[in-house]
């Protein structure tokens, strides 16, 4: 019986010189570096700096005084939306008075007198006339109402023509939907209490 023989490998040129690289323990052999990481991009925060950053924001332990501070915040907010309201800057203002074209239709009825402005007033003189005991006055109160109204409502159709055709004119592509009943309401109040306040007087040009 004759042994089979052990079949003998072939080491290829490359192979063999990665191992005696390796035995040699040359210290000109390459070696992976791959493991190092990339810098995050800014410098790493102090301890007290990072616990700064994590601490809750204070609050009072009691409930009362939670509610109190909670209220006294609304308040100054309110106070100063108000305020910036009066002033006429955009950001405090309702959508509905927000925008150049409703800032063009303050300007128009403010820069001028009207009649509808003296509404209130008429209204409290007829309020007057009703409570007073005399027939005659009673009597002229309903042909007043009318009249009253009547100029109300033309006039307010006169503005509100007049503002929609500035605002086509001036700001072309601008929304000008509801804008003639704006003018109208803000031409009914009373001037001292127009708000936003009014920034023309009487005779201004707009």
């Amino acid at each position: 019986m004759f042994r089979r023989r052990q079949p003998t490998t072939v080491d290829s040129p490359a192979e063999d010189a990665a191992a005696a690289a390796d035995d040699s323990g040359s210290p000109d052999a390459p070696v992976n570096r791959n493991a190092v990481t990339a810098g995050k991009g800014r410098p790493t925060p102090k301890r007290s700096e990072a616990e700064r950053r994590r601490r809750p924001v204070s609050a009072p332990s009691d409930r009362k005084a939670a509610n109190r501070q909670y209220r006294e915040r609304q308040r100054q907010d309110r106070v100063r939306r108000q305020q910036g309201m009066q002033r006429g800057e955009q950001w405090a203002m309702p959508a509905r008075d927000r925008g150049p074209v409703r800032a063009l239709a303050r300007d128009y009825v403010d820069s001028r007198r009207r009649l509808s402005e003296y509404y209130m007033y008429g209204l409290l003189v007829l309020l007057v006339m009703l409570v007073v005991p005399v027939r005659l006055l009673q009597s002229l109160v309903p042909p007043l109402v009318i009249a009253a109204v009547a100029i109300m409502m033309l006039e307010g159709y006169f503005i509100g023509r007049r503002v929609n055709a500035l605002a086509a004119e001036r700001f072309p592509g601008e929304s000008t939907r509801g804008v003639r009943l704006y003018a109208a309401m803000r031409a009914l109040q009373i001037r001292k209490l127009r708000v936003p306040k009014p920034r023309l007087k009487p005779g201004d040009s707009y």
